[in-house]
């Protein structure tokens, strides 16, 4: 090979380098790629709106039934309302809450923002019905009377139902409220979260318990 042969091979050699060079200085480097934007935390509600509607028309139709006196209207909402108010708390109490207690912080918080919302709503509603239509069913059928053959069984009745509401409604549904609250910061504090959520299952398995003792009552005043 001449001196002008390597010549050429040289130039040709670096003319193909620089059209190399050229290209992959247009390509984005592997490093500076856009990470992938993850997407924001959806809101949480507090108070589930869809579900108002609902809860409007059950309450409605609870004050009609108590303001016509229909035996069969109360006879439902009671059995409906207890059934479920005492389902709820035995599922939570005794099934959901041995469960939750071995999830990690970040997916009890998950599983609070979608399940917290829909108890603020359920909870009062049944408690609600069961409370107001087994009123009107007693002074219906004349268990109120202190010589009525059933009036003991209603007394304990009440007293068990009494403290089960009291419980509901002065600790389950402000723990409840609570950790909506707090997962609606921008940085909810899972501890906090964890906490309240404990409250919460603990105490619907008291009232879990307690809705045993009602089924026995409930059972001997309708025999």
């Amino acid at each position: 090979m001449t001196a002008a042969d390597r010549a050429i091979g040289g130039q040709d050699w670096l003319w193909r380098f620089a059209q190399v060079s050229s290209i992959t200085e247009t390509l984005p480097a592997r490093s500076q790629a856009p990470e992938p934007v993850g997407g924001a935390r959806p809101p949480i509600q507090v108070v589930p709106l869809r579900g108002l509607p609902i809860v409007a028309v059950v309450l409605a139709l609870l004050v009609v039934a108590i303001a016509g006196n229909w035996l069969w209207a109360l006879d439902f909402f009671h059995v409906v309302g207890g059934g479920l108010w005492t389902a709820i708390d035995l599922f939570v109490g005794l099934i959901l809450g041995p469960i939750l207690g071995r999830l990690s912080i970040p997916a009890r918080a998950e599983f609070s923002a979608r399940f917290m919302p829909k108890m603020v709503l359920i909870m009062p509603t049944l408690v609600t019905m069961t409370l107001g239509s087994g009123f009107q069913l007693a002074r219906h059928l004349g268990n109120l009377n202190a010589g009525a053959a059933m009036h003991g069984w209603l007394v304990a009745s009440f007293i068990v139902v009494g403290v089960m509401a009291v419980i509901a409604l002065g600790i389950l549904e402000p723990a409840n409220i609570a950790v909506l609250f707090e997962m609606k910061k921008p940085r909810p504090d899972g501890e906090i979260i964890a906490r309240l959520m404990k409250r919460f299952i603990y105490t619907a398995g008291v009232t879990g318990v307690m809705q045993v003792a009602t089924l026995v009552i409930m059972t001997r005043l309708a025999t």
